[in-house]
């Protein structure tokens, strides 16, 4: 099927032999599909295929683009992950006018995929929806997120901080290490989540009389439509989805920035654990140099780190992360992690 958008630009692959593309007229044939599952929402593109170190088109054409829900599986369980998946995947390659047969490569970046058990268990359900030709690649969503700031590129460190929060890095050889990531019952207190879920803490303190009073209560009730503290424990329960709890932290901001002692401190903790979130990181993969001032980047992604609020949580991370190193290079990448996942499958497929 040709893609109505394409201009004659992206010819259609035609499965020959192992299904390989060709290059005709300078056009590469066959498209990628890149995709971001985070503990949110899941987005996935379909783009056309460049080999990787070409100098690709800026901005790369986007070719469909897809929303589903959560694909976190430790979060919503394997049913509801993989169904969400196929759905976004699906409405990406409709809305691009090719079929599954065009497709040259997958990269999936997932939250949750924490060991090998966890890529396979994934590829083994992209694989089934595919040709045998087609190249399936699944990695932790901070990889494609990292690959989002370099273009592809898997060197230096990325930090998410969204509804979870993970820092992951690469040095020049390859080698990788990562920090938090771990969900919110095993400490991932500069998540959204973890600043929602104290600041609550807060609230249940403050009306208990163990903790001081704050202006968290008032906000928060008002945000929630609840009259009384006592309430909040209903609320909690009732769905204890991270991401609704994470949409709380826009409250914790506006009471930091109103003067709220409480709210400042949450997010104030929240910025010096995700810096030294970083800081792990590049000090096991000695991205600093021997002397702690070499240049690598650090590519920030998650609307904790760009709500571009008064109180600026990421501004306050870079500014703890300079202040470690020198000459880290913070990055607000210029795709989306979708789209890194896409660079990241022409670097696999490429190399």
């Amino acid at each position: 099927m040709r893609n109505p958008h394409s201009n004659g630009n992206l010819r259609k692959l035609e499965a020959d032999g192992g299904g390989e593309a060709t290059e005709e007229n300078g056009f590469v044939n066959g498209v990628i599909l890149g995709l971001d599952g985070g503990a949110t929402s899941t987005v996935c593109v379909c783009v056309p295929f460049f080999s990787f170190g070409e100098r690709f088109p800026d901005p790369l054409p986007i070719l469909g683009r897809a929303v589903a829900g959560c694909t976190n599986r430790n979060s919503v369980g394997e049913t509801a992950a993989r169904n969400s998946l196929e759905q976004v995947i699906s409405e990406a390659l409709v809305q691009s006018g090719f079929d599954k047969s065009d497709v040259r490569g997958v990269c999936l970046g997932v939250s949750g995929v924490n060991h090998p058990s966890d890529q396979e268990k994934i590829e083994n359900w992209i694989r089934d929806m595919f040709p045998s030709h087609v190249k399936v690649y699944v990695q932790n969503d901070a990889i494609v997120a990292l690959a989002s700031g370099t273009m592809g590129k898997l060197h230096g460190c990325v930090l998410i901080a969204g509804t979870g929060c993970i820092a992951y890095g690469f040095d020049e050889d390859g080698k990788e290490a990562r920090a938090s990531g771990g969900g919110p019952i095993l400490g991932d207190w500069g998540s959204g989540y973890g600043i929602a879920a104290q600041a609550l803490t807060a609230v249940i303190r403050a009306h208990d009389g163990r903790g001081p009073q704050t202006m968290l209560t008032s906000t928060i009730l008002k945000a929630l439509g609840l009259s009384s503290p006592d309430e909040l424990i209903g609320w909690t329960y009732a769905d204890p989805s991270w991401a609704r709890i994470a949409a709380l932290v826009p409250q914790v901001v506006s009471c930091a920035e109103a003067g709220d002692e409480i709210s400042d401190k949450i997010l104030v903790d929240a910025a010096e654990d995700l810096a030294l979130s970083v800081k792990a990181v590049v000090q096991r993969l000695g991205l600093c140099g021997k002397d702690g001032t070499a240049s690598f980047p650090v590519v920030m992604v998650g609307g904790v780190l760009n709500a571009n609020q008064k109180w600026d949580i990421g501004k306050e991370v870079s500014k703890r992360i300079n202040r470690y190193f020198p000459g880290a290079q913070t990055i607000i990448p210029k795709v989306e992690p979708a789209v890194g996942a896409a660079l990241l499958a022409m670097n696999f497929i490429s190399s």
